[in-house]
């Protein structure tokens, strides 16, 4: 990540929308804006994949779930967070993971500039691909601070996607099973 240009961006920004960039408490801002995109940026190179590469064969083949999962990211369109939560159903076909790296596969690609419609796929497509289990639903609740703030300025908001494959998808009493586990109190 080029920290230098991004410093340089956001001085044009402070000074375009005509605050004094010489004011003190602004003096160290375009360092500390470049420093905080380093940081929830930091999926953009990495792989989620090999997030999952510690695979065990397990005979169990029943729903796994994390649910809750805290999401932090930054939507592409107006460089402003989404946050909420991400419930992951799966059903191992023989091979499982350890559940914090599920939760890195989320972080990784929470970690990019995102729309909260692909995060949702990419998810499902890793685990589908690594894992390959009998089938995976991702369920993604998040407020889109482009909604709350601005726009149509309607805070509170959740926007749900979810996304379904293999056995998910095909029978209906096991995606029902999930998504009353999901959103049960």
């Amino acid at each position: 990540m080029d920290r230098k240009k991004i410093e340089r961006a956001v001085k044009m920004i402070i000074e375009a929308v005509g605050a004094n960039l010489n004011k003190k408490d602004l003096l160290t801002t375009p360092r500390r804006v470049a420093q905080m995109y380093e940081e929830i940026l930091k999926g953009e190179k990495k792989s989620p994949e090999k997030e999952l590469d510690a695979i065990l064969e397990q005979k169990h083949d029943e729903i796994i779930l994390l649910k809750d999962i805290p999401l932090y990211s930054l939507c592409e369109h107006h460089l402003l967070p989404f946050i909420g939560k991400v419930h992951i159903a799966y059903i191992p076909d023989r091979r499982i993971t350890g559940l914090s790296k599920i939760v890195r596969v989320v972080e990784t690609l929470s970690s990019r500039l995102q729309v909260q419609e692909r995060l949702t796929t990419q998810i499902a497509d890793v685990i589908m691909k690594k894992l390959k289990p009998k089938g995976v639903m991702v369920v993604i609740e998040a407020e889109h601070l482009c909604i709350s703030m601005r726009g149509v300025k309607k805070p509170g908001v959740k926007v749900v996607t979810s996304v379904v494959r293999g056995i998910f998808r095909k029978n209906q009493k096991t995606r029902q099973e999930s998504l009353n586990l999901i959103f049960s109190k």
